[in-house]
């Protein structure tokens, strides 16, 4: 998606007297007002509506609630991407795609309903201050923060504020049994795009990212020139689960692996008009291998940087068909403090493929043909991908690729068993595994001390006690499993999220990867030095 260039006022202002001098040569001043103002326009029946309404119902009704119904009434007559934003989420959506907002920088947990740090962000607000992991907040200034079940939005909203304002805090430090009063220096707080990066071997490096916000490309280069650092001379770029963003930034980031003139994608709108982003000479990993992961939750702009690498044959996606989204959105504000983010336009990767989906049905049948993909097979097999012949585009290397509803991967991997990815969801979803970690260490965050990350790494091994307890915890929440069919990956896990909270999401997923079976796939890829024009497409029959 593009954000909305800024309006040149003067002309504006100009382009309205005109228009108007326009219209009112075409007014006959013999009409009754009623004529005059009654222009049968769509946008004149709403409003009017809504006025009635508000000046003329028998009722008190809030017309606020009734616009924001019509709103997303309208919008869910297009296509499934366009959406209203109401005025009371803006906030956060735009700190989400801006990459940070103003705040004191911990992760925490309601902890017995107590707001309990997890982990402050290294030589922010909070860590300067001097705010350790275990620290209860108990008050911030004069709110208290304890002792009932308070929203997580309200306790955000209480620590969040104006760059350079200062917040007291009351903070009782566990270890030492003792009430301290702190005060913190709001700052600027990263959303990180890149949840993590590592050398997968001695020269391949790893990079998972989350979405594309405005901070996402800088945190990329960031990554990427630290792994190359490091002996990178191949990568894996991780896309999973990535919803996509930015256009503008997925074009960047897929201009590091093409060479100049390579193009990237382009777009068409309504009235035809075709764009194309051709790829520069600043790339820093052209000529390079390159490994693309992306699932059935990859979509936009994870799709835009996995198509582009295909059609142009480079690298090698492997994973499973992605989600199918080939429409690009505007975000536009409607003058309230809401905003609508419209189609505006389709993009096509560089063969000419368009890979949305239909949604010619509705919204409903879209999202559920989405949910078909887990009864139809396809996710545990590649043979079970619907393509139609009729949208077979061929690489200039002479590979075979698909449109019509989102990229099948050259290399397929299918999804684990449901036992796999129950634990999957533990981690991720319900986050057993990281409350259970959190009150491990709260029993005493001391028993950790005489490692370092690399000794933690090497050294640690979770053992037969900590499994066990475990276990009793998932129990007690009414989960069944085979825990001991999956005891190792079990123990990786929990080893990976004492990582998280110790030392940092790096070292976490370093752990996890040893129990990736799209990463074990790109191993035997790079262990059998097959490159990409050898690889060709998943055997999908039309």
């Amino acid at each position: 998606m593009k954000k909305i260039k800024g309006y040149i006022w003067p002309t504006l202002l100009a382009l309205a007297v005109a228009i108007g001098i326009f219209i009112g040569g075409k007014l006959h001043f013999n009409d009754s007002p009623e004529r005059l103002f009654s222009t049968n326009s769509k946008k004149d029946k709403l409003n009017r509506l809504i006025d009635y309404i508000d000046y003329e119902y028998v009722d008190e009704v809030d017309t606020d609630s009734i616009v924001d119904v019509t709103v997303n009434n309208i919008l869910g007559k297009l296509d499934p991407h366009s959406v209203y934003i109401p005025k009371s989420e803006m906030e956060e959506v735009s700190e989400n795609m801006k990459g940070d907002f103003a705040g004191i920088g911990v992760s925490f947990y309601m902890y017995r309903d107590t707001i309990t740090v997890i982990r402050t962000i290294k030589n922010g607000p909070s860590y300067i201050s001097g705010i350790k992991p275990g620290d209860r907040i108990l008050m911030a200034d004069q709110d208290t923060l304890f002792g009932k079940r308070i929203p997580n939005d309200d306790i955000v909203s209480t620590l969040k504020g104006k760059i350079g304002t200062k917040v007291n805090l009351k903070v009782f430090r566990k270890s030492e049994n003792k009430t301290l009063d702190m005060a913190v220096t709001r700052d600027r707080v990263p959303i990180r795009s890149v949840d993590a990066y590592y050398m997968l071997s001695n020269d391949m490096g790893y990079i998972k990212i989350n979405r594309f916000a405005e901070s996402t490309y800088a945190e990329f280069k960031d990554a990427l020139k630290k792994l190359k650092l490091r002996g990178a001379e191949k990568l894996v770029l991780d896309l999973r689960d990535n919803p996509g963003g930015y256009l503008g930034i997925a074009e960047k980031m897929a201009d590091e692996f093409l060479s100049d003139g390579k193009l990237i994608l382009f777009t068409k709108n309504k009235k035809g008009r075709i764009n194309k982003a051709y790829a520069t000479k600043k790339g820093d990993f052209e000529e390079k291998p390159v490994y693309v992961l992306i699932n059935e939750r990859s979509a936009s702009a994870s799709e835009i940087i996995a198509g582009a690498l295909q059609d142009n044959d480079i690298g090698t996606i492997v994973g499973r068909r992605s989600f199918g989204k080939g429409l690009v959105q505007r975000e536009m504000e409607l003058g309230d403090g809401s905003a609508v983010r419209l189609t505006v336009s389709r993009y096509y990767t560089p063969t000419g493929r368009s890979i949305q989906k239909s949604y010619k049905n509705g919204n409903h049948d879209y999202y559920r043909k989405f949910m078909d993909r887990y009864t139809s097979g396809e996710l545990t097999s590649a043979d079970s991908i619907k393509v139609a012949d009729s949208l077979k585009f061929v690489t200039p290397g002479g590979k075979v690729v698909y449109g019509g509803g989102g990229i099948i991967p050259d290399v397929f991997v299918p999804i684990g068993s449901n036992q796999e990815e129950a634990i999957e969801s533990m981690d991720d979803t319900y986050q057993f595994f990281s409350r259970f970690i959190f009150e491990h260490l709260e029993e005493d965050r001391t028993r950790y001390d005489g490692y370092d990350q690399y000794e933690f790494l090497e050294e640690f091994h979770v053992d037969d006690i900590l499994f066990d307890q475990f276990i009793q915890f998932v129990l007690d929440r009414k989960v069944k499993l085979d825990f001991y069919a999956y005891e190792d990956k079990i123990k990786a896990y929990l080893k990976a999220n004492i990582a998280e909270q110790l030392y940092s999401p790096n070292l976490s997923a370093q752990i996890k990867g040893d129990f990736d079976a799209m990463l074990t796939k790109v191993k035997d890829l790079d262990a059998a030095q097959i490159a990409p024009s050898q690889v060709g497409s998943v055997d999908v029959k039309p």
